[in-house]
């Protein structure tokens, strides 16, 4: 039994980064103050890493939307793959050519994930464990991840192209 109302709990769950961050910033700013010598040192790095960690957990709050949406995500071994209720797919993340925000699913959108082949697999932006999507797109060469951020919450009306690969060489 809990005594956290679950709207509240929820709300807390979902930044759960930027909390820790904070949290090990400030025990960190409390060292460095504090102390002398060897612990002010590492009070410091501890304060710069709870800021790190708060800043990552800002992005990584930023590009939750939901849960509970139709289907699963599931990352292995540089593989995305999304079982749905009614389609799904696998994709490999070093065959991905173009990854477009569509907003025809509404109210919540879609990434389009597309490869090498032509192969393209929708994912709702809210199904389950979507988050790990924002480690793929984050490894991508050449994504701008503010970009990608402020689309998602703009919540635009056509199609955007987030990330695309450049042409590709044998050698």
């Amino acid at each position: 039994m809990s005594f956290i109302r679950p709207e509240l709990q929820q709300r807390i769950w979902r930044w759960r980064e930027v909390l820790v961050g904070a949290f090990v910033a400030c025990c960190g700013m409390y060292w460095a103050v504090s102390q002398n010598g060897v612990l002010a040192i590492v009070g410091t790095c501890l304060a710069i890493v709870g800021a790190l960690i708060t800043f990552a957990g800002f992005q990584r709050t930023r590009f939750r939307v939901g849960a509970g949406g139709p289907g699963v995500v599931h990352i292995d071994e540089r593989q995305v793959t999304y079982y749905g209720p009614h389609d799904g797919g696998s994709i490999s993340i070093d065959a991905l050519t173009s990854v477009v925000l569509d907003p025809a699913a509404k109210p919540y959108a879609v990434w389009s994930l597309t490869d090498l082949h032509g192969l393209t697999v929708d994912i709702p932006t809210h199904a389950e464990n979507a988050e790990a999507l924002f480690d793929v797109f984050s490894a991508l060469d050449g994504i701008e991840t503010e970009n990608m951020l402020s689309q998602l919450r703009s919540n635009p009306d056509k199609r955007v192209r987030i990330w695309h690969a450049g042409q590709r060489r044998l050698h």
